[in-house]
């Protein structure tokens, strides 16, 4: 008898603990999916990634280095005048330590920009392990369910719309015999992939067009 009611207890505690978990993860994506979108509009980062990852290494924003040094992604480095002494990184707020997770996966990690496209989010999840982000040999498949439980990936398709510049022509550049190639984007296309295949730059993508994103929608034009 004892020994069934305590199989019940830690059966309920279980059950407390694992619904408590899952409250302070949709709460951390209510408060954060904002800044997930627009860290994905301006890095092409997937929302999806930026948001299962942050809630894996900060605890849902619970842990002592989120909650004191306001770092969501475990950063190693400097804490700075911060309240407490630690290896990791120490930020003036959160949304720093979304640009500076940002700018470490430009810099370590730049072929996943070019080589995956925005909501292929398993790709990035497990190209970001084998790139040596974290030392455990599951820190792939548990930011995957979190992806997968909360459905972060909806986020992916969440960004701003293109933005359009009305296409010029002159008649000197008919004269010139210049021709304005259009594309139309397809599943999968991201403006690293589009700028690599038309052999230009993201940069004078956005300018040629008047983008004022990253962001693609399926069937939009661009002028070359």
């Amino acid at each position: 008898m004892i020994k069934k009611t305590l199989i019940i207890c830690l059966s309920v505690l279980c059950i407390s603990i694992t619904a408590s978990a899952q409250s302070a993860a949709r709460k951390y994506v209510e408060l954060y999916k904002e800044a997930a979108i627009r860290t994905m509009n301006e890095y092409g980062i997937p929302a999806s990634i930026v948001l299962g990852i942050a809630i894996h290494e900060s605890a849902s924003g619970n842990s002592k280095i989120a909650r004191n040094l306001n770092n969501h992604f475990g950063m190693k480095g400097k804490s700075g005048p911060k309240p407490i002494k630690s290896a990791y990184k120490g930020y003036e707020s959160v949304d720093q330590s979304y640009t500076d997770f940002a700018g470490l996966l430009k810099r370590r990690f730049s072929g996943l920009f070019t080589r995956y496209p925005i909501n292929d989010y398993k790709s990035w999840v497990y190209g970001i392990q084998r790139g040596g982000y974290a030392a455990s040999g599951t820190w792939a498949s548990q930011v995957m369910a979190i992806i997968k439980t909360y459905k972060l990936y909806e986020f992916d398709s969440a960004g701003s719309p293109m933005i359009f510049a009305e296409q010029k022509t002159s008649q000197n550049e008919d004269n010139k015999g210049n021709k304005t190639v259009v594309y139309s984007v397809k599943k999968g296309d991201t403006l690293q992939l589009i700028a690599k295949r038309f052999k230009t730059s993201v940069e004078a993508i956005k300018q040629k067009n008047g983008l004022k994103t990253s962001m693609l929608s399926i069937g939009q034009q661009l002028y070359f």
